[in-house]
């Protein structure tokens, strides 16, 4: 009972920690809003935004906030959560993750059955931790994946605009306007800083950082150089919609032939533990011997470490770069 009163009081107090290192940060964001808008206007500083509105984190926190950014996990985790389309800021993320690992590793210590221990409990700390981070990558990987299916169709919008004779920064606006989000709201993005004020360069750069896809690379290259050597401008992105869907094409019937291979590691991933959460519920003491024996809990790493590795070395078959 000790131990678990000592969980209880830790993870009590690290809830309570972020929850007022969380209400410190939302206060402060409301602050460098109109800090972040001119900047971004008057073109001196290329700021991350995923909208106008978006509320950024201060140039230069202080204490806590100050720590935390000198890790390099924290600008990683901005990039992320930008990309991902969510109004988060990495210090709320890192917060979410810590308070996630305490509850991980309160459930580990009072945890019952062979599986339980010191161990057990840095495991389960570190997998529920990093919840909070897989969910962003989730979201991540579905808006680039959305946003990679919306692009050449606004590609083609803004050719046939051009082609009509309106101006580009015209058109712009007329595909954040028509293109459903997220990629509507993108343009939005890239045409209000424009608007505002921002060199083209710097607007190109930021949509290119905020959508990091090989496909708005190539836009706004051929955008750069247009700019800069001439040409027509709606012809070349025509074309470039058209590479894109063929890409986008072949980049299917990839994914359609590995299908069996991805099918095969997640059941090789799943099966295993499937099966000793099975004989934990059915029969709790048929791996109590072998949770016990030092030999044992060596094989039960060493299953553990193969399994990753053959996780790994499937993943990286299967994963055709197109």
């Amino acid at each position: 009972m000790s131990i678990v009163a000592v969980c209880f009081i830790v993870v009590f107090v690290l809830i309570l920690f972020a929850v007022s290192v969380g209400l410190k940060f939302l206060d402060s964001r409301r602050k460098t809003q109109m800090v972040g808008m001119i900047e971004t206007a008057s073109g001196e500083k290329t700021v991350t935004l995923t909208n106008l509105l978006k509320e950024i984190e201060p140039d230069k926190p202080t204490g806590m906030g100050q720590m935390i950014a000198s890790l390099h996990f924290s600008k990683h985790a901005q990039e992320q959560i930008t990309q991902a389309g969510l109004t988060w800021s990495s210090n709320r993320l890192l917060c979410m993750m810590a308070a996630c690992a305490a509850i991980g590793l309160f459930l580990g210590v009072s945890m019952p059955g062979p599986v339980s221990g010191p161990t057990a409990a840095v495991l389960l700390a570190a997998g529920v931790g990093s919840l909070p981070y897989v969910y962003v990558r989730r979201k991540r990987k579905k808006r680039l994946d959305t946003l990679e299916e919306q692009f050449p169709e606004a590609l083609d919008f803004l050719a046939r605009s051009m082609r009509a004779g309106h101006a580009f920064t015209i058109s712009l606006e007329m595909i954040g306007e028509e293109v459903r989000d997220p990629l509507g709201q993108e343009f939005r993005a890239l045409f209000n800083e424009q608007n505002l004020g921002a060199p083209l360069e710097s607007a190109m750069a930021n949509f290119t950082q905020r959508v990091p896809l090989l496909d708005v690379r190539f836009f706004t290259s051929s955008v750069m150089l247009q700019k800069q050597t001439g040409g027509n401008l709606s012809e070349i992105l025509q074309r470039l919609a058209y590479v894109i869907r063929e890409r986008f094409k072949l980049k299917g019937q990839v994914k359609a032939l590995s299908a069996h291979g991805r099918l095969t590691a997640g059941i090789l991933t799943v099966l295993p533990v499937v099966t000793m959460l099975g004989l934990l519920f059915v029969a709790p003491g048929y791996l109590q011997g072998m949770a016990d024996d030092p030999d044992g809990k060596k094989m039960i790493g060493g299953a553990i470490v193969a399994q990753i590795l053959g996780n790994i070395c499937i993943k990286k078959i299967i994963n055709i770069k197109v």
